[in-house]
């Protein structure tokens, strides 16, 4: 959420970067500072109402010890007006912030001024690639066509069970999936982050401190009789750990990571490029999460993406670094990095991670500051990316390394896998 100070002081400079986002955000802007004018006039009417009465509550008291009854009776019914009067800019007020907090969550972030300009992915900036993308045969297939040759994923037997875009993972299939996630947590622990598990499910408030909501509300799965909501990634519990926290400077940075299953009603066309493991509604991912200082975010998020970069290396995929355009940019990121890894078989591009800042958007709506070298408390950077999503890493790994007598294992994960082909 954006700091209403701010908006205030930057107003103009705030709509030109929101621009970015082929937002025109005049109008949202003026409401809100229309807002905070009037919670602020009505603080001050409402201050001076209540030193008022305070004052007059003083002299009532004096008039009755010196027997000046019917004066003191003229000054109490005055005192009732006044908390009458109070009573109802108290609502005001109240009805006020509400609102201005309402507008506000809907205010997405300002871009980076990195942030490229454009309309959709098609925009976005390839900043960087690596790895050689192998040449297959006439027999290559796509993943989904392996995972059935091979008996290791089953999309029809998931369908049976839940529905569309909730695979079976099966024999060398389950055991690839876990060898992956063991793999990721390893890399990222020895990096320095530390491993939670976490709740799957959260509270609104959770939903509404990390940007979820009422963003994607839609694209969550919603449990009615309880009020909560499926995760649709780790980056909502992991972040709200640290929800209305005061931390002492010294504490940065918090480098968090976890594995969870992650949930998305997003259903998607029909065609090539949904099929399989591209994109599902239950799906595995290891996230990796950060509170940083604002001084030094940027430089936390180069190296997460060095970090995403090391681990594909060792996978030996081929894969691009995509700085996102304005028009692709998440609701909640000040700058995001996407990596997608090539797909062989498909012939296509696959997102297997993004890594964002958030500079203090999410940090506003959780409460979340530290204590700075002065004392004074400040909003603290959060930062997060997938280390990674697994379903298009699997699909990535079954399509590059397929041979005409099996699929081979990354070497790395051999010893995670306890066999080299399936």
């Amino acid at each position: 959420m954006l700091q209403i100070s701010a908006i205030r002081n930057q107003k103009e400079a705030f709509i030109k970067a929101l621009a970015k986002r082929n937002l025109d955000a005049t109008e949202m802007i003026e409401a809100a500072l229309a807002l905070d004018e009037k919670r602020r006039a009505t603080q001050t009417e409402l201050d001076a109402i209540k030193a008022e009465s305070n004052s007059l509550s003083r002299e009532i008291g004096g008039l009755f010890k010196s027997n000046q009854q019917q004066k003191a009776n003229v000054l109490k019914e005055k005192t009732s007006q006044l908390k009458e009067a109070s009573k109802t800019l108290d609502q005001v007020l109240n009805d006020t912030i509400e609102d201005l907090s309402t507008l506000l969550y809907k205010i997405p972030n300002v871009p980076n001024a990195l942030v490229p300009v454009g309309t959709s992915e098609t925009d976005n900036e390839e900043v960087y690639r690596e790895g050689e993308i192998p040449i297959l045969g006439a027999h290559a297939v796509p993943h989904w066509e392996l995972a059935k040759k091979y008996d290791i994923i089953d999309f029809e037997l998931g369908n049976k069970i839940t529905g569309a875009g909730f695979p079976v993972y099966k024999g060398k299939g389950a055991r690839l999936q876990r060898a992956l996630i063991s793999y990721f947590l390893d890399k990222n622990t020895a990096a320095g982050y530390t491993e939670y598990q976490l709740p799957l499910l959260v509270n609104e408030a959770s939903g509404f401190g990390t940007g979820q909501l009422p963003d994607k509300e839609g694209q969550m799965y919603f449990v009615g009789e309880d009020n909560l909501y499926l995760i649709p990634t780790a980056e909502v519990p992991a972040t709200n750990i640290y929800r209305d926290s005061l931390l002492n400077e010294s504490d940065l940075p918090i480098k968090l990571t976890g594995y969870t299953p992650c949930f998305r009603r997003e259903a998607g066309s029909y065609g090539a490029h949904v099929r399989g493991l591209n994109r599902l509604h239950q799906f595995d991912k290891v996230e990796i999460l950060r509170i940083e200082h604002p001084d030094k975010s940027y430089d936390a998020l180069n190296e997460m993406v060095e970090h995403v970069k090391g681990i594909l290396q060792e996978l030996k995929l081929p894969y691009r670094i995509l700085r996102l355009c304005g028009g692709d940019l998440g609701f909640t990121s000040a700058l995001t990095y996407d990596f997608e890894v090539y797909s062989t078989a498909q012939e296509r591009w696959l997102e297997i991670s993004s890594v964002s800042n958030f500079e203090t958007f999410q940090a506003n709506r959780l409460k979340l500051r530290y204590k700075n070298s002065e004392g004074k408390n400040e909003l603290a950077h959060t930062l997060n990316g997938s280390s990674l999503a697994l379903p298009r890493v699997l699909a990535g790994i079954l399509e590059n390394y397929q041979t005409e007598n099996g699929i081979d294992i990354p070497e790395v994960l051999i010893p995670y896998t306890g066999f080299k082909s399936i």
